[in-house]
């Protein structure tokens, strides 16, 4: 398997990971820069040379796996029989420098519904790293020359069309996905509402809507689905910067990726 496939399975099963490359080598060593190995938490793919070089670089990246706030580090090994490593002498005679670089779980965001709102807020956050899934019981909203502006995403980005059931993906979404619910059908906003308030592990939780909207959903959400106060006080609404005001399309979706991106970093700083 390629650094790369390795790479993208770690961020497909959401497993945190580091990048291990040969950033530079003077003199002999068992393997030229540029040479790459992919360490897991519990499995490596690829390799830098193996030997001492390969062990600690091995050692280190998962003492950065398992660190609150990894950051990229360099690690500097000289190979002669003068030293001796951690899991023993390499002899070729060369110096050699490892770069390690972290590769974190991004952020996942799930928007239910890719009408005026949803999809401007899809195109801002499809320039961030993080997983966008996109649903909508309509076709028409996420075909494919609607979606093409997407094309050069940096997000990785899923799209669900659910003509019957949209609140059916939310058991398909991975633990801590951030869900903003702004459907067309105020009908399908509350049943999605009330299905993410019983599908644990959820991120955060917002519904687009007024006051009064929510107003209706709250009592809703208490007499007919049964959850108490502390349970609907995870749905968010209004969503977005209450800074940020103004009703065209463009500027709500502004205010709701800021919101989530300063979530983002609250969670990092974590």
């Amino acid at each position: 398997m390629t650094w790369v496939s390795a790479a993208a399975r770690l961020r497909a099963r959401r497993e945190t990971g580091v990048l291990v490359t040969v950033a530079t080598v003077r003199g002999h060593a068992p393997r030229k820069a540029g040479a790459k190995l992919v360490v897991g938490r519990n499995e490596t793919w690829g390799s830098i040379g193996g030997g001492n070089i390969e062990a600690v670089a091995i050692d280190r990246a998962r003492e950065l796996i398992g660190s609150s706030a990894p950051e990229t580090e360099l690690l500097d090994f000289a190979l002669n029989d003068k030293v001796t490593g951690r899991h023993g002498v390499q002899c070729c005679g060369g110096t050699v420098s490892v770069l390690l670089e972290p590769l974190p779980v991004v952020p996942a965001v799930a928007i239910f519904g890719v009408g005026h709102v949803g999809y401007e807020l899809a195109r801002i956050l499809a320039r961030h790293d993080l997983d966008l899934h996109l649903i909508d019981s309509r076709p028409d909203m996420l075909a494919d020359e609607r979606l093409e502006v997407l094309a050069d995403a940096v997000a990785q980005v899923h799209v669900h069309h659910t003509p019957l059931l949209p609140e059916a993906v939310l058991e398909e979404l991975a633990a801590g996905t951030h869900v903003l619910i702004m459907t067309h059908d105020h009908a399908e906003d509350a049943a999605l509402c009330d299905a993410a308030l019983r599908t644990p592990g959820l991120g955060s939780i917002g519904l687009i809507g007024s006051a009064a909207k929510w107003a209706r959903f709250r009592k809703r959400l208490s007499t007919e689905g049964g959850h108490d106060d502390a349970t609907i006080e995870r749905i968010k609404c209004p969503i977005g910067l209450p800074g940020i005001t103004g009703k065209e399309p463009a500027t709500i979706a502004v205010g709701v990726a800021a919101d989530l991106l300063q979530t983002f970093a609250q969670q990092d700083r974590h």
